[in-house]
């Protein structure tokens, strides 16, 4: 009768005790009985994925991730938008800008002139000498006098003498606001800013037009206000409102349509001495010459016509010193000519010419 706990006959080997499940990937140990692993699916056998689908046994991605892989192919379909940070190429197609595009136009260039103009220091010296010039010296020619010196003529006459000087800071600021881009090479850049040349001109001289008229004019009637402040007294002549408005605006008118002249010779001669002297020249010499043109009795008549219309005699007839002297709207009207011929001529030279 046999146990179950037989001896083994000799010269047999007892059975192994069984082996644990071997782990895909480790290896078994050294001397040990290699156990035939069951033959795992190869890769190509395996069920096809799901696009966007991680593969089974892999960590599940974060969502914004997945979300970032499914939205990149979009970023490269046409007409779409670059990424912030992404490269250029490819996206100028569909590229819109951010700024927005505007067509220029003459209000561009005024803004662009006036901001020259106000923020250069020789505008604000040349300004602040002739309001000086013209007040100063009005007050001092008006507190000088007596109430019986403005019998025959109006109290409005001090200012005349003041701006007998302050027109020469106008023609001097008046050429400067021209030559000076020249002198320094900035015109380069103001042309390329804006092609348009005849533009950038008519800008400048509206801009300096206003900024003169309106200074002489403030300049003119405050020291018209204050002349008849001092003398109101019985026998002096009260200013009419035509003397009034020739002393104010028409004197004002005059002087700034200096300085405009003088902005014409400057954009033609584009150097700021040469061109301040020309205009001294045009101002001084026709109040000069005549009375050596008068020597002759073939050129007395020119010396005459000379006379007339040379700046002192124009101011005089404006401020209505005498009635033979006229009103000064005709030396006014001449003026105005000879500047509007002087800007054709600028307009003309500045497209025809290089910088």
């Amino acid at each position: 009768m046999t146990t179950p706990y037989q001896q083994p006959a000799q010269g047999t080997q007892p059975p192994a005790p069984p082996q644990p499940p071997q782990q895909p990937g480790v290896q078994a140990p050294q001397g040990a009985p290699q156990q035939q692993a069951p033959q795992q699916q190869a890769p190509h056998q395996q069920a096809p994925q799901q696009p966007g689908q991680a593969p089974q046994g892999a960590p599940q991605q974060a969502p914004q991730q997945q979300a970032h892989y499914q939205q990149a192919p979009q970023a490269h379909q046409p007409g779409a938008q670059a990424p912030q940070g992404a490269p250029q190429q490819g996206y100028a197609a569909g590229y819109t800008s951010p700024i927005p595009i505007r067509r220029t136009h003459l209000g561009h260039a005024i803004a662009s002139e006036w901001t020259k103009i106000k923020s250069v220091r020789s505008t604000i010296w040349t300004l602040s000498v002739m309001v000086a010039l013209v007040v100063g010296i009005g007050l001092l020619v008006a507190s000088g006098t007596n109430d019986s010196d403005y019998s025959d003529t109006p109290t409005t006459i001090p200012g005349l003498f003041g701006t007998l000087l302050g027109q020469l800071c106008i023609v001097t600021l008046g050429v400067l606001v021209v030559s000076s881009e020249y002198g320094t090479g900035m015109i380069r850049t103001t042309f390329t800013a804006s092609p348009q040349r005849s533009r950038v001109l008519t800008a400048k001289a509206l801009v300096f037009f206003a900024v003169s008229f309106v200074t002489t004019t403030v300049a003119l009637a405050l020291v018209a206000w204050m002349s008849s402040g001092m003398h109101s007294g019985p026998g002096v002549q009260e200013p009419t409102s035509k003397q009034m408005m020739g002393a104010t605006l028409g004197a004002g008118l005059y002087v700034s349509l200096l300085g405009l002249l003088s902005l014409a010779v400057g954009s033609m001669l584009r150097h700021s001495a040469g061109a301040i002297t020309t205009m001294l020249g045009v101002v001084l010499l026709p109040a000069i010459l005549p009375a050596f043109l008068m020597m002759s009795s073939s050129l007395h008549t020119l010396g005459e016509k000379m006379q007339k219309y040379s700046s002192p005699q124009s101011l005089a007839a404006l401020f209505q010193i005498d009635d033979e002297l006229g009103t000064g709207w005709s030396q006014l009207g001449v003026l105005a000519g000879i500047t509007f011929a002087a800007l054709v001529a600028a307009y003309a030279l500045l497209e025809k010419r290089d910088v």
